[in-house]
C-alpha cells in the first residue's frame, strides 16, 4: 500500500517517496504546448500539487515522471526558468502586506538571476525586470505559475480600501504577462475566486480561462475510475472493516464526497480529493473538507442579501454571473459556487443559465448546520439537540410536539437577528427539515398556487401554510381551497395538513392548526 498524498502539494516529493499519485499528466501535455491559463477550483481540491507537477515539467525533470502517461507522450524534455509564485502564506490583513509578501518572492528570484534591483522600483516593475532578465540569462522564455492569486482579496474581502489597493497593486504586477508576452514561453494562474478577474486581468486578453472547460472538468479533484485504480488497497482495508463489499464502500465515498461538477457537460463527476483520501486514510467518514474552513463571511453575504435558503439548492444563474462578472457583493451564490459549497446541477443552453445545488452531504449538512446558529443564534450543538427531537416528532406524526419544540427552538432567537421574519422562519423551517434528513421542498408549485412548504417522511407527506399576523385557521383554509393535497394523493403516504401563523410582533410561531 503506498502512503496516501495527506497534505502534500510537492509532486516531487509525492514522486520521489512511496506517495500514491493519481496521474494527472495526459492533461499537462495539452495545456504545455503554450499559452496563459487560468483555472478556479475550491480549496485544497489540488491547485498547488497541478501548478507543482508543471513547474517539475518545465524544469525538465523528465526521472519524475517515469511510468506516467507523459512518459510515453512528451519526447523533447526542455529546461525553463520556472518562477513560482506562492501567494498561499501569509497575513494579509493590514496596508503593505502584500508588497511586503511580492518584494520577498522578489528578492528570491533577483539573487537567483543576479540582480540588482532599484530601491524606487515598484514590485511590478521588479518584476518586469526579473522575466527579461531571466530570459537574456538563460537564453530561454520564462514559465510563469503563480498558486493563489486571490488569497490576499480572500482575506480582505470585508475591507474595501483594503481590498481596493490590493486589486491595484495586482492588477499593475500581472499586467506584465501581456507586457512581457515575448520573453513568456507559458504562464498559469490558480485561484478560489473569479469575482476580481475582470478589475485585475481587464488588460489580459491572453489569458484563457479554462475553469469551466469540459476538456479540463477533471484536471483537480478524483473521478471514480481514479479512486478504484489508485486506491484499490484502502477501499478494501475500508470494506474489511466495515465488513461490507467494495461497491458499497463507493457508494458511501460517492454519497458524501461525489458531486462537483465544474463545466456544462455533467458527464464527469469529480469528488473532492482531501475528503476522500482522509476517509481512506481513517476508514470514517467525516466531514473533512468542510472543517478545514468556516464560511462566516459567505453566510454574512446571504443574510444581508436575504437570500432565501432553498434557492441554494433549486436556484440558477446566468453564465456571466459565475464565470467572471464583478458580481461578488451582488451575486453572493456565484461565490458560494466558486468556494465549492455549491457546484453545477445543470445548465440551459437556451438561456445560458446553470442551475446550482449542493455537491453532496458532506457540503449540504455541514453548511446547514453552519448556518442554523446564525439565524436563531446558540450553538451548533443547541441546534442538533433540537434536530435529533425533530426528527422524532415527525417520525410518528406528533406535529403538536413538533410545532410546540418549534415555538421554543425560534423563542430563543436574539431579537436584531430577525429582518424579514416571513423570509427568516422559512429559511429556518426549511434549513431545520432538510438537516433532518427529509425530502424538503418550499414554495412548492401546483396548478392552483404555490405552497409554502412540502416535507416528506418514510409514512407522512406534510404540507405547510404560513400566514402572517393573520390566523392558523386562514393558513389551513387555503391548503384546502386551492386543494394542495391533489398532488400527493397516490404516494401512498399519510398526508397531514398544517396551518401556521406567526406574529411578527413576537417574531415567532403565534399558532397552528393541523388536520
Amino acid at each position: 500500500m503506498k502512503i496516501l498524498p495527506i497534505g502534500i502539494q510537492t509532486f516531487e516529493k509525492i514522486r520521489s517517496n512511496e506517495y500514491a499519485y493519481v496521474d494527472k499528466t495526459v492533461l499537462l501535455t495539452q495545456l504545455a504546448k503554450g499559452g496563459y491559463y487560468f483555472l478556479s477550483r475550491p480549496r485544497r481540491f489540488g491547485k498547488s500539487l497541478l501548478l507543482s507537477t508543471l513547474k517539475a515539467y518545465f524544469q525538465g525533470k523528465r526521472e519524475l515522471f517515469e511510468g506516467l502517461a507523459i512518459a510515453e507522450l512528451e519526447k523533447d524534455w526542455k529546461s525553463y526558468p520556472v518562477l513560482y509564485l506562492d501567494l498561499n502564506t501569509g497575513n494579509y490583513n493590514s496596508a503593505g502586506a502584500l508588497e511586503e509578501r511580492l518584494g520577498y518572492i522578489l528578492s528570491e528570484w533577483e539573487e537567483e538571476f543576479a540582480i540588482v534591483p532599484e530601491k524606487t522600483q515598484s514590485v511590478a516593475t521588479r518584476f518586469q525586470v526579473v522575466i527579461k532578465h531571466a530570459t537574456k540569462t538563460t537564453g530561454q522564455q520564462v514559465v510563469i505559475l503563480v498558486d493563489e492569486y486571490d488569497k490576499p482579496l480572500l482575506q480582505a474581502i470585508d475591507n474595501e480600501p483594503l481590498l481596493t489597493e490590493f486589486r491595484n497593486i495586482l492588477k499593475g504586477f500581472y499586467s506584465n504577462l501581456k507586457t512581457c508576452d515575448e520573453h513568456i514561453r507559458f504562464a498559469f494562474l490558480t485561484g478560489v475566486t473569479k469575482f476580481s478577474h475582470v478589475s485585475i486581468f481587464s488588460d489580459l486578453n491572453n489569458l484563457q480561462d479554462i475553469s469551466l472547460n469540459n476538456a479540463y472538468a477533471d484536471i483537480c479533484g478524483f473521478t471514480e475510475e481514479e479512486i478504484r485504480q489508485t486506491f484499490a488497497p484502502y477501499i478494501q482495508k475500508f470494506a474489511k472493516q466495515e465488513q461490507v463489499d467494495e461497491d458499497a464502500i463507493m457508494g458511501k465515498l460517492k454519497a458524501r464526497y461525489d458531486g462537483y461538477h465544474f463545466s456544462p457537460d455533467m458527464s464527469k463527476d469529480v469528488y473532492n480529493p482531501f475528503s476522500v483520501l482522509n476517509a481512506l486514510s481513517s476508514c470514517q467518514l467525516q466531514n473533512y473538507w468542510f472543517s478545514t474552513g468556516t464560511p462566516t463571511f459567505l453566510v454574512k453575504l446571504l443574510k444581508d442579501g436575504q437570500y432565501k435558503i432553498q434557492d441554494l439548492s433549486e436556484g440558477d444563474i446566468t453564465a456571466t454571473d459565475l464565470s467572471g462578472k464583478d458580481s461578488l457583493f451582488t451575486e453572493p451564490v456565484a461565490l458560494l459556487y466558486q468556494t465549492g459549497y455549491l457546484t453545477i446541477k445543470g445548465f440551459d443552453k437556451d438561456f445560458d443559465s446553470y442551475s446550482l445545488g449542493f455537491p453532496n452531504k458532506e457540503v449540504e449538512l455541514s453548511f446547514l448546520r453552519f448556518l442554523l446558529p446564525k439565524y436563531v443564534g446558540g450553538t451548533e450543538n443547541r441546534s442538533s439537540f433540537y434536530i435529533e427531537h425533530f426528527v422524532r416528532d415527525l417520525r410518528k406524526g406528533d406535529i403538536d410536539s413538533f410545532m410546540e419544540r418549534m415555538t421554543a427552538f425560534l423563542g430563543d432567537t436574539p431579537y436584531e437577528m430577525i429582518r424579514d421574519c416571513e423570509n427568516h422562519f422559512q429559511n429556518v423551517l426549511f434549513t431545520v427539515c432538510r438537516l433532518m434528513g427529509y425530502h424538503t421542498i418550499a414554495e412548492y408549485r401546483t396548478s392552483r398556487g404555490r405552497i409554502d412548504m412540502v416535507v416528506k417522511t418514510d409514512n407522512y407527506t406534510y404540507v405547510f401554510e404560513f400566514k402572517f399576523d393573520k390566523s392558523a385557521q386562514e393558513a389551513l383554509q387555503q391548503i384546502d381551497t386551492k386543494e394542495y393535497m391533489i398532488p400527493f394523493t397516490a404516494d401512498g403516504r399519510q398526508i397531514v395538513k398544517i396551518g401556521v401563523n406567526f406574529s411578527k410582533e413576537t417574531r415567532n410561531i403565534e399558532g397552528w392548526e393541523v388536520r
